[in-house]
């Protein structure tokens, strides 16, 4: 009789450690980050390698872990309940439902998941080889499984084959989200990371210094003219027009320029024009950042004139443009400081019309839409409807904007008061 207890004792406790390396495995696998599991891989980690090619088959992998871990713990319930039966008559049903449910909760659940979800990696490398085996052995009941399931979800009107997974872009924006650590230090690193996610996205009109702001030069000006004019920019490539402002014929070249007044001995009219100039690049408003990168760097060049769909020069871009995309305004020495945004006491700003929503997104993690236009002043041309007058409000997005100054049509001086600052304001 004793040996008719024990026995039946020990195979529970076997069963119950079975049940539990099967939740643990789930969880381990499940919980195992892909990105490391890949770096692994790459570095030559076989047991890695095992690991990603078994949770490419998630339904196989999740199918065999829950047949194997419901076959155990009915088998233990059935076992335990049969001891309890002979122990203590009908009543010991009840007690095996609630002792099974305890050692089941605790032992067989609570405690391996507890453990896999802190060792996910580690744990899952060292199961990756009896999974495998696991999931071959039961393949052709999981295969039937998996079968039955989508045929039951594709009658009531759920087809599982049409749902992706979600974007890799997605995922990795979602961690870039969850980057954590010093303010200021992580705020400017998730920054970079969006701007160089969003590069594909962004057309180059975004970022273009528009035509109004851009230095160009008369080719028909006397030489003495446009070496001034060179010498006085802050730029080094500056676009030469020819009859007419959207006839771009090339771009001067500052340092061609010093080499021709070198060899001339001074003689500014003994320098030919075409001798300082490069060609110019021209590129449609509407290609992408990414785009444009690409092509800078394979034709190892850092200017273009943008033009639109009628071939008018709409402004220029070039190679830092793109990079302050990415890592933040680059000023140098001979940069203006002309700053586009004023804290003010209050905690509202004040901003030119032509900041664009990108920066102030950027730098103060507003999240105020960009899709239909790309400056401070477009977003409230587009919202309001209407050409504002100095003195008028709006309150679009939560944000309250303040025209302060406008200059003919156009919009130069804004003042935004974020949200919180709005609701600080009205409870005061």
């Amino acid at each position: 009789m004793q040996l008719e207890i024990l026995f039946p004792i020990a195979a529970i406790f076997i069963l119950l450690v079975l049940s539990g390396f099967f939740s643990g495995s789930e969880t381990a696998l499940t919980g195992a980050s892909r990105v490391r599991m890949v770096n692994r891989e790459k570095e030559g980690n076989p047991r890695a390698a095992m690991v990603n090619r078994i949770r490419e088959h998630k339904d196989r992998m999740i199918g065999a872990l829950l047949l194997g871990n419901n076959l155990v713990n009915i088998m233990a319930s059935a076992l335990a309940t049969n001891v309890l039966i002979q122990l203590f008559g009908n009543a010991g049903v009840v007690y095996a439902t609630l002792v099974m449910t305890l050692l089941v909760l605790i032992f067989a659940e609570v405690l391996p998941k507890t453990y896999a979800l802190h060792h996910a990696e580690s744990l899952s490398m060292r199961i990756a080889p009896i999974i495998r085996i696991v999931i071959i052995i039961f393949a052709p009941i999981t295969e039937m499984v998996t079968w039955i399931v989508r045929m039951v979800l594709k009658i009531i009107g759920i087809d599982i084959s049409k749902v992706g997974a979600g974007s890799h872009l997605e995922l990795l924006r979602g961690v870039i989200e969850m980057h954590q650590g010093p303010e200021e230090e992580t705020h400017e690193q998730r920054a970079m990371l969006r701007s160089i996610l969003d590069l594909a996205d962004v057309p180059i009109e975004d970022v273009m210094v528009h035509r109004k702001n851009v230095t160009l030069i008369d080719a028909s000006l006397p030489m003495d003219e446009i070496v001034n004019i060179v010498l006085d920019s802050p730029h080094t490539r500056i676009p030469v027009w020819e009859n007419d402002m959207d006839n771009i014929i090339g771009i001067i070249h500052a340092k061609l320029l010093l080499r021709q007044i070198n060899h001339c001995k001074g003689k500014y009219d003994k320098i030919e024009l075409s001798s300082i100039m490069l060609e110019a690049r021209f590129v449609p408003e509407t290609a992408s950042l990414y785009d444009q990168l690409q092509e800078f760097r394979r034709k190892q060049e850092h200017f273009a004139i943008v033009v639109d769909e009628y071939g008018t020069a709409m402004g220029i871009v070039t190679m830092e443009d793109i990079l302050e995309e990415i890592v933040g305004e680059i000023d140098d020495e001979h940069d203006h400081s002309v700053p586009g945004v004023r804290k003010q006491t209050n905690n509202s700003y004040v901003v030119d019309g032509t900041v664009t929503i990108r920066d102030l997104n950027r730098e103060y993690e507003w999240g105020l839409p960009d899709e239909d236009y790309s400056t401070l002043a477009g977003l409230i041309l587009y919202e309001s409807q209407t050409i504002p007058n100095a003195g008028q409000s709006f309150v679009f997005h939560d944000f309250r904007f303040d025209v302060l100054r406008r200059q003919r049509n156009q919009i130069t001086k804004v003042r935004v008061t974020p949200p919180e600052n709005i609701i600080e304001d009205s409870e005061a």
